[in-house]
This record gives structure tokens, C-alpha cells and sequence, in this order.
């Protein structure tokens, strides 16, 4: 998901402005047009009441026809209703004008409560066919917060662990994090996901050697 600032460049029709997020930008998309509407901060025009109260005028006329026994209001009412209808319009621009700041607020604010939250495609490989589960990532202060959670991994120990890593498009690995066993799994990363949006997880000996044994046990590549 986009971030706080990302939203307001893309109301505000920055060509920079990304929104990933399809229901997002949906979202942001019908604020925006909103946002662009003439009639939402324009005042209504000067001689628009007059038309009215004339159009009216003429009906009542007509209704005080010898033809027609109902009725009809007075030239008076029909200058109050006038004087209310031009607060009530002028009010209506302005209200129309906070509910959209408002419901800019809570866009921004509700979704700055909680972190942008990213889920992952897990896939098996041959090496561990029988895995499966779930791997999402959470945005934070700190960096990205990793949950992994992945039934059909044996447990490693005397010497051997799982090691996950993030990979961007150039194949450039950057490791995560190190595990015994898949089951409620947090690892942590310094890199954006949106870049490095490919997890892997390797088989590894600890024998001095930092860079990964291509011993794949399991994938998951970002949702789009």
C-alpha cells in the first residue's frame, strides 16, 4: 500500500504519485474527481434564485386563474423560501466542501494506524513439496517486518538452518534472517519489497560461508 504522502500527491495530481494498490486507487480516484468538481466550491450564480422565485411567480398566477380553485402561496412566502433557499445553497457548497475534507481525513488517518501490510504466493519446490503456508510483510519505522508461517519444513539443527533472503529484478540477494523450523517465523528487512518482492528460502550448512547454498526449499513472490 501507498503511504500518507503518496496519497496526497495523487489527490493533488502529481505526475510522480504512485498507488499500487487497485481498490486504493479506485478509492482515490473518485475523491479526486470529487475533489475537481466545479460545483463543490463555486457559488451558486447571483440571478439563479431570482429565475426561481419568477418561474414560481408565473405559476401562481396561473393558479389564481378563474379556472382553478386551489390555493396558491403568497408573494411573501415565496420571498421567504427564496432567502432560505440561497443559505441553504450557499450552505450546501461549503458543506459539500467539509465532507470532503473529512473523508480525506479518515482516508489518510484511518490507514496511517495500522502499517502497509503486503502478502506473498508461497510456492513448494522439489526439495520440500509438501510445504505450504503464508508470508506477508509489514511496513514499519524499523524496516520491514517479515511473518513467515510455512508448514512441511523438516526441522534443522546441528549445523544446518534455513536462511530466507529477499531478491530484486537483477537477481541481487539480501538476506533476512535465519530459522530451525517454518512455523511462526519473524524476519526482518532493510530493503523495500516493492523492489525486492521475491522470497526464497535456502538449506544451509554453517560452514563460514555467507553466501547462499542455491539449496532452494521454498519461494513466494509478492501479490500484485
Amino acid at each position: 500500500m501507498s503511504n500518507d504522502d503518496d496519497r496526497i500527491e495523487y489527490l493533488t495530481g502529481s505526475p510522480d504519485a504512485e498507488i499500487h494498490d487497485a481498490a486504493e486507487r479506485v478509492e482515490l480516484d473518485a475523491m479526486r474527481e470529487l475533489l475537481a468538481s466545479p460545483e463543490l466550491w463555486e457559488e451558486p450564480p447571483a440571478g439563479l434564485e431570482d429565475s426561481v422565485v419568477a418561474a414560481v411567480v408565473d405559476a401562481q398566477r396561473a393558479a389564481e386563474s378563474p379556472r382553478s380553485g386551489a390555493p396558491a402561496a403568497s408573494v411573501t412566502d415565496l420571498g421567504v423560501e427564496r432567502a432560505r433557499r440561497r443559505t441553504w445553497l450557499s450552505a450546501g457548497a461549503a458543506a459539500a466542501a467539509v465532507v470532503a475534507l473529512v473523508a480525506i481525513g479518515s482516508l489518510v488517518i484511518g490507514r496511517s494506524d495500522s502499517p502497509d501490510t503486503f502478502a506473498f504466493t508461497v510456492e513448494a519446490t522439489a526439495a520440500a513439496p509438501s510445504a505450504a503456508g503464508s508470508v506477508s510483510a509489514s511496513k514499519t519505522d524499523s524496516g520491514w517486518r517479515i511473518d513467515l508461517d510455512i508448514e512441511g519444513l523438516e526441522r534443522l539443527d546441528d549445523g544446518e538452518f534455513y536462511e530466507a533472503w529477499l531478491k530484486n529484478a537483477d537477481g541481487i540477494l539480501v538476506p533476512i534472517g535465519t530459522f530451525n523450523e517454518g512455523t511462526d517465523v519473524v524476519l526482518w528487512a532493510g530493503v523495500p519489497i516493492i523492489e525486492y518482492s521475491t522470497l526464497t528460502v535456502t538449506r544451509e550448512l554453517t560452514d563460514g560461508d555467507q553466501s547462499s547454498s542455491g539449496e532452494l526449499v521454498v519461494s513466494a513472490t509478492l501479490d500484485e
